[in-house]
Parts: C-alpha cells; structure tokens; sequence
C-alpha cells in the first residue's frame, strides 16, 4: 500500500504528527509498499524557513524516513519520485484544473464576500446561536454575472454541498460515519490569491499520487464530508482513512506546549532514544492485544495493526515514556553505551578522555541512567572528591548513628587495606565477613558508599570501590574519617 506523512512547514514536528507518520510507515511496510512525504505549504504566510529540515531530520533520526517525496539528501532537501512535484506550493496549476472542473460541472461556485461582510455573518450567527456557516449569498448570482465578475473581482471558490443529502462513509478507526449535509459548510476550495486550501489540495494530491490509506488525527473529521464529495465530484474512488485519537495531557486536555514538550526536537535533545519514543508513541491509542511492552522498528512493522488503535484520547504519560527509555537503554551494548556518554562526560570532566577504566565506570551507571545528558552527573564522583559530610555518613534506615561513624569508617579502612588481590569477590568476601563480626551488612555499605561518592544514590559500594582501585578507595576513606573527626 502507498500511505503519505504530508504536514505543513509551520514549525517543529510535533509528537503527535511523529505518531501519523509512524503508523503511515507501518502500515506501507506491512504491505511492501511506499510511504511518501509531501509538504503542504499553500499557507504561505505560516510558513516558516527551515522546518521542512528539521522535519526531515526527526523522521530520519527516527529511523522512518520516506521512500517517495520530499527526502533528505546529506543535509539538502531534494524530491524523489514520479508523481511530483511534493511541494503543494509547487503545483499551482494542477489545483486550478480541477478547480475549474468542479466550477463547471456546478459543484463549486464563486463568492466575492469581503472579509468584513463573513466577520460580520459570522457574529450575526452567533449571536442567533446557529453555528457559523457560509450563507450562499454568492450562489445564487446568474452564471454569466458571476463569470462577468470573477474576470475583475477577487474572489473564491467554494464547494457546493447538498444540503438534504446524508453522507456516510467506512472509517478505518471509527467504523461507519453519517454527516447531514445540513451542517456542512460550503468550504473555500481555492482562495483569491489562486492558492488552493487544504481541503481541495490534498484529494487532488492523494488521488494523483495513487495513496491508497490516509492516517491523519481526529481534528480531521468534521471536515471528512467535504473531502468525500470532492472525490465523487471528480469521479474518484477515495482512499481508506483512519483518524487516530488525539494525544491528551494527564488531566484529558489536548497535549500542548504548556503542559510540556510536544515537539520531537526537544526529546532529541534531552537525551530519548527513538527505540523508547517510537515504541512509547505506537503504543498510544494502540493496543497489541498481547502482554509484551517492548517493540522496536521490525516488531512493530510485524504487530501493529490499524483496527486494534482506539477511538477514545490517548494520554501522553512521561512516567511511561521513561520507563521505555530506561528499558531501552539497558539493551544497549556496554560498549556502545561508554562510546555514547563518553563526549558528555569529558565536556565537563577531560580527565574522562584519557581513562583506561572509563567503560567499566560507565557499565555501572547503564542500570541506573535515563537520559544521556544525566551521565556527567552520575559520573561526577569518579572525577571529583567527594564532599562528605557526617549527616551524609549516618542513616537512620541503616540503623547507623554518628557517633557510629567514625568507628565504621576506621574498620572499613583496615579491612580493605589488607586485601592483596583487588578484585569485586574479594572486596565482597571481605565486607561481608565484616558484616558478621557485629555490624549489619547495611551498617557497613552505607557509609562505604557515601565516603567512596559523596551521594546519597551511586551505583552499588562493591562495584565502586573495585572501579577506584585500592589507593583511591582507601584515600577516600581516610578522608571521609578526616572530615568528620
């Protein structure tokens, strides 16, 4: 199947045009077939330079980028394809065709309203408590007037709708559908500077460029009939649709920017992995029918399927994405892990450049680390003295008091001093033999941990003080009891 991704360059890709995109590509994988990008840029005074880019750069980055259409070529836009142009703004002249089409064949009409007179409609409307609609004023001009003025006067063109007629049509998400043609407005199907609207761009576009599914949000489907009679009235078979749930806040508002990020820049930036965004969005409003939580890319393509995605709000629950980054991130490879933090880490510590030890310093944090930019943090102890404080040292969980402290600290240091061979099984050996001789195994890591990190959370003392090596965790140690005496 051909399915197309087709936003508009008026900003940031946000999460929820991410989620479109995935499920278009999805479902033309499934099938061994194409999924396409087009930009729909015939608002020209939304645009904004640059955003067809970094639309490109997401979708690239998310391991999703298109067959067909716009593409990214190194870090130039170019178009791929034999139905283009795929700049809606490129395509002009195919939109008046059919537009003329319509206006002949009487399924579009021309309106010459000021802006003024359809503000002024508009708030008569309102205030008569009818919904705002186009009053036809201009449909009733005689032909040869309306073709008099259209030759010396701005004007648009609007889609004639049949007013008594029930529309009904087969969603792929919603099921059947029923529109009476009584509510639907007369939509401006091409405006007076000769740029089309959304509505009569993307029918000619989709039936043009042969898409066979259109996935697109349910903001779309009040404006389902106009499309459908477009395609009737020039005489084409329309394309499957789907229209997906809305991504919704926790409190079940629209997801917005003041609520948190909602564009797929921001999650690059932070740190996510598109394994855990990809595998967080498909899962939102989408239900495998099985217990497994954890897809990728290949997964997905073998899973998903567009009649198990529901009807209702999908919630946009961060908690849920995290716990899908930290997933993700345990499954990368050791190796790679150190590779990936080691740039963040040396930005602030350059020692870090030139440590031997630095993936196995780096393995001890994989377990606990949720976004790349946290490792420097994580790592800082490794780098800097720790500052250790009494208060840090005691933990009443721990049943360790302060004046237990300096005591603990001076037996930890003559244990460790006389183990030879410094190895995890030794250290480990050592410490909790330790630990029977009188003091609880609690009593005896806690403070280790806070000499050796100078953190109330690192990784576990153990593997810390094997990582430091013998003269580091014994000088941190002596330290620590300096400090506190």
């Amino acid at each position: 199947m051909r399915t197309r991704f087709a936003p508009s360059p008026t900003g940031y890709l946000h999460v929820g045009g991410l989620r479109t995109a995935l499920y278009s590509y999805l479902i033309a994988k499934q099938t061994k077939g194409e999924f396409l990008l087009r930009i729909e840029d015939t608002d020209q005074e939304r645009s904004v330079e640059g955003t067809v880019e970094s639309i490109l750069r997401s979708l690239e980055w998310a391991g999703i980028s298109p067959d067909e259409g716009v593409v990214l070529k190194g870090t130039s836009v170019d178009q791929v394809g034999k139905v283009g142009p795929y700049f809606q703004s490129e395509r002009l002249d195919v939109y008046k065709k059919y537009a003329q089409e319509l206006l002949e064949k009487g399924h579009a009409y021309p309106c010459f309203c000021t802006a003024d007179r359809l503000a002024q409609m508009r708030d008569d409307q309102t205030k008569a408590k009818q919904a705002p609609m186009y009053d036809r004023l201009c449909m009733s001009l005689p032909k040869e007037e309306a073709a008099k003025r259209m030759a010396n006067e701005p004007h648009v063109l609007r889609l004639k709708v049949p007013r008594t007629e029930v529309i009904t049509f087969e969603d792929d998400i919603r099921g059947k559908l029923s529109f009476q043609g009584h509510v639907v407005d007369d939509q401006v199907l091409l405006k007076s500077d000769g740029f089309p609207t959304y509505h009569l761009a993307h029918v000619v576009d989709d039936h043009l460029m042969k898409i066979d599914i259109v996935i697109r949000g349910e903001e779309w489907l009040s404006s389902l009939p106009k499309h459908l009679l477009l395609f009737r009235y020039l005489g084409w078979t329309p394309p499957r649709y789907a229209h997906v749930p809305l991504l919704l806040n926790k409190d079940k508002t629209k997801l917005s920017k003041r609520q948190g990020s909602v564009s797929v820049e921001e999650y690059i930036t932070k740190g996510y992995l598109p394994e855990a965004l990809l595998n967080f969005l498909a899962m939102l409003g989408w239900n495998s029918g099985t217990t497994q939580e954890l897809f990728s890319l290949e997964e997905l393509i073998d899973a998903f399927s567009i009649d198990r995605v529901q009807k209702s709000g999908a919630i946009f629950d961060l908690e849920k994405l995290d716990w899908l980054q930290g997933q993700w991130m345990r499954k990368i490879e050791p190796p790679e892990f150190a590779e990936r933090i080691l740039p963040l880490v040396a930005e602030k510590y350059p020692d870090a450049k030139k440590d031997k030890d630095f993936a196995k310093k780096a393995a001890l944090i994989q377990e606990r680390l949720t976004l790349f930019p946290e490792a420097p943090e994580m790592m800082s102890f490794f780098y800097e003295e720790p500052k250790v404080t009494v208060d840090l040292l005691a933990n009443e969980k721990q049943k360790v008091t302060s004046a237990d402290v300096p005591k603990i600290l001076a037996l930890l240091t003559s244990t460790l001093e006389s183990i030879d061979d410094w190895t995890l099984p030794n250290i480990q050996s050592a410490l909790e033999k330790l630990a029977t001789e009188g003091y609880k195994k609690g009593q005896i890591l806690w403070p280790l941990r806070a000499a050796l990190t100078g953190k109330p959370f690192s990784p576990g003392a153990y593997e810390v003080a094997e990582v430091l090596g013998k003269e580091e965790t014994i000088k941190r140690l002596t330290a620590a009891l300096k400090s506190i005496s």
